[in-house]
């Protein structure tokens, strides 16, 4: 994590201080991949980092408060997905490159994130506007993007000026968002990685353009 850093007392933390609470941050992510996010106490995240739950309080209130920490880093990584569809063609063959990139891009963000992502989902699903804030922050850049796209199709002619460009937009983003986060689901029925990346780019180039990929 870069620049200033304060202590849950506003003061601001020098470089041991930083990597303390780095530390701390890594080991909680850890653990959230392999126990339940109301499972694990400070004082458990304290002593895999080494250190003691009197430190951990000076760097964040709760556990809930250093997982919101977490799941900010995440969001900010997460709006780089809208570079995946910013001013990309969906014509042609570059259009299934712009599908397939998308696809791949949702699929991998949401499996190097699985843990934390799975604590927003639901913090977000229990109503709590933090966690609901971050999800949207995750999804809003691309959806918006593909809003766009959508609206720049029509101005052409090339999509039905009657469809919602944010309706189309909005629906194929929810339904990455729900795929990539179950991919696990998807190998218990037998989908392969490699059938699934292929068939959603179908859908996505299907949903924004209403014609078939040309590949």
């Amino acid at each position: 994590m870069t620049g200033q850093v304060r202590t849950v007392d506003g003061r601001v933390a020098g470089r041991r201080g930083q990597a303390t609470r780095q530390k701390l941050l890594d080991c909680l992510g850890e653990m959230l991949s392999t126990s339940p996010y109301r499972d694990v106490k400070v004082i458990d995240v304290a002593r895999k980092a080494g250190t003691s739950p009197a430190t951990f309080y000076q760097y964040f209130p709760d556990v809930e408060g250093a997982v919101l920490e977490i799941a900010e880093e995440m969001a900010k990584e997460g709006a780089a997905l809208t570079g995946l569809v910013s001013e990309r063609a969906w014509t042609g063959k570059a259009g299934w490159q712009t599908a397939e990139e998308l696809v791949d891009g949702f699929l991998t963000f949401w499996r190097k994130h699985d843990a934390i992502l799975r604590v927003v989902d639901l913090g977000a699903a229990e109503g709590d506007k933090r966690f609901y804030k971050i999800r949207m922050k995750i999804l809003n850049a691309v959806t918006n993007s593909l809003t766009d796209s959508v609206k720049e199709l029509q101005s052409k002619g090339k999509v039905d000026k009657d469809i919602s460009p944010a309706a189309v937009a909005g629906s194929l983003v929810a339904m990455l968002a729900a795929v990539a986060s179950h991919q696990k689901g998807f190998q218990t029925w037998g989908v392969k990685q490699a059938e699934l990346k292929p068939s959603l780019a179908t859908i996505v180039h299907l949903g924004i353009t209403g014609r078939k990929p040309t590949k």
